[in-house]
């Protein structure tokens, strides 16, 4: 068929196309699940060299103190965090920017009490002075890098222009960095149940 036969090609616009408002939520439900699979690998490993008593020399169980106040931080941030979704729902996107910006300093004051917390146990407590210690600073540091990576996120968000969802953005960054976060908080409980409080309980029990 020649060139002059050809049916006229029409050109898809971006507004032509469904607007996908949870594409972005979902694609994070789908990291949550991979990194969800990561922790409960390491907590498994945690269980298993425990079994090693030759090699899990554990003399005191981690001081459980600032672990405590360590949860508290974050499941403070958690509700700020809540809250401000609350308003970005009702259209109130300045105060949602103010929750954004408070839970990002919470998790800054997070970091800075587990470098006193490091600074502490390293005293008596190293990555290599067995397997416990090294399964320890493996599993709170991984927290940490992953608590890092939501503190990006949510910086991240706190600079888009629009929280939508709009044409151009049709995916909700609020909700959706929000959802990591949560999950980093979540992680944190677990690693205060397995790492701090059982330990804590069956000495002092």
């Amino acid at each position: 068929m020649s060139s002059a036969t050809q049916l006229p090609t029409r050109f898809v616009s971006l507004r032509d196309l469904p607007v996908e408002e949870h594409r972005g939520r979902d694609a994070m439900w789908g990291v949550i699940a991979t990194e969800a699979a990561l922790f409960f690998c390491l907590f498994g490993a945690y269980f298993y060299l425990g079994n090693d008593k030759a090699r899990w020399s554990i003399n005191q169980p981690p001081k459980i103190y600032y672990a405590l106040i360590m949860l508290a931080v974050l499941l403070t941030s958690s509700a700020v965090l809540h809250w401000g979704e609350k308003q970005v729902k009702r259209g109130l996107y300045a105060s949602g920017r103010k929750a954004l910006l408070a839970t990002i300093l919470i998790g800054f004051g997070f970091l800075a009490l587990q470098a006193f917390e490091y600074l502490d146990h390293w005293k008596t407590l190293t990555p290599y002075s067995n397997s416990y210690g090294s399964i320890f600073y493996t599993i709170t540091t991984f927290h940490a890098a992953h608590l890092i990576v939501g503190l990006l996120i949510l910086i991240y968000a706190l600079f888009i222009p629009r929280y939508g969802p709009t044409l151009e953005s049709p995916f909700r960054p609020y909700e959706t960095a929000s959802l990591y976060w949560h999950f980093v908080d979540l992680v944190w409980i677990f690693i205060v149940l397995i790492l701090y409080v059982i330990p804590n309980l069956m000495v002092h029990g």
